[in-house]
């Protein structure tokens, strides 16, 4: 176990010392970074948390889960964050890193379910689409169509040249950068669930998973796909003034905005809560929120933050955060991981 003051203490002499560093100030606000999908239920959270207990309302910022999950794992110290977002659940080799730098103690808390939707504006041609006409329409490298095994750059202009049954409109889809939880799953779930219905590909992994991960991972990247930040609500506002796009963003945000959005059809399923908490749609994931146990009782309120965050009334099944889109866990599986969030149980990295 690290101690916090030791550390706070001999980065501070550092900074006195040394005209290029910048010595380690005290801070009495907790700071919250990480995944844009997390993002509205830890703001809904702070802000509640601010309002009626003595503590600041929580700093947060939307960087993206994989971008969280860095700064996260930087170091100890209130430079760093204290917790940190995520839309999908930590790395392995996030966990290293996060060990090698000294962040030993990390409490990980799963609080609840969400999907990935394909939107676009009621005004747009509404899609019923397999997984694998996903893949088609927006991996950098498909099939070729004369049945070879072989792959190709990605020719599909239209989703009708992805099949007949599709509009024949051009294919026009925005999401989230490399950085954010939603991507790593829609790559995870949607695409890749889409690639390996190809035998000859999905056989690639058992000899070279990096080859068969590039293949299946990889988005196309001439024009159809457009990176639109970690910003979902910009996705929103770009989807209703252009009926011709899609977009890619949690069912939240879909929820939020369903008086003027509607979702596609994926593998059969409509992502509905039912759906999504009975993983039957084919594009549903967990999100986390992730502590630094070493910054508890260092800056004030954390302890506190994660009791509000898992109590009944907040992530229950008829609490606040229902009200804005959360699809809660099951009782049993809630009830466990409160008592562990309460008494801050840190991980092994056996989980991951």
């Amino acid at each position: 176990m690290i101690n916090l003051k030791t550390v706070f203490t001999s980065v501070a002499l550092v900074g006195a010392m040394s005209a290029v560093a910048t010595p380690t100030l005290a801070r009495d606000t907790i700071n919250v970074v990480g995944s844009s999908t997390v993002y509205p239920f830890a703001t809904v959270v702070a802000e509640r948390f601010g309002r009626n207990t003595d503590f600041p309302t929580p700093k947060l910022e939307s960087t993206g889960s994989g971008g969280g999950l860095k700064l996260f794992c930087d170091g100890i110290g209130t430079q760093h964050p204290d917790i940190t977002n995520a839309s999908r659940r930590m790395k392995p080799s996030e966990f290293e890193r996060c060990q090698r730098n000294g962040v030993t103690d990390i409490v990980e808390v799963k609080i609840g379910s969400d999907g990935i939707v394909l939107a676009s504006s009621k005004q747009a041609d509404n899609l019923d689409l397999s997984l694998q006409q996903i893949f088609l329409a927006l991996a950098k490298e498909v099939p070729a169509a004369d049945g070879s095994e072989t792959l190709v750059a990605n020719p599909y202009k239209n989703w009708s040249d992805v099949d007949s049954s599709l509009p024949n409109k051009p294919i026009r889809v925005m999401g989230p950068p490399p950085t954010s939880g939603t991507r790593d799953a829609f790559s995870e779930l949607a695409m890749e669930g889409g690639c390996k219905t190809f035998p000859w590909i999905k056989a690639m992994k058992a000899q070279d998973k990096n080859a068969y991960r590039a293949v299946c991972h990889s988005i196309r990247e001439d024009g159809a796909f457009v990176e639109a930040g970690e910003n979902d609500n910009l996705i929103v506002q770009k989807l209703n003034s252009d009926a011709g796009s899609y977009g890619i963003f949690g069912y939240s945000f879909l929820e939020e905005n369903s008086g003027t959005l509607q979702a596609a059809t994926i593998g059969g399923k409509q992502p509905t809560i039912d759906n999504i908490s009975n993983e039957v749609y084919p594009v549903a994931r967990s999100l986390w929120f992730y502590v630094k146990k070493a910054h508890v009782g260092v800056v004030p309120g954390i302890a506190e933050y994660v009791t509000e965050f898992t109590r009944e009334s907040t992530w229950g099944d008829n609490g606040y955060l229902v009200d804005v889109g959360l699809i809660p866990l099951a009782r049993k599986a809630r009830m466990q991981a409160s008592q562990n969030a309460g008494n801050l149980v840190t991980m092994t990295g056996n989980e991951l």
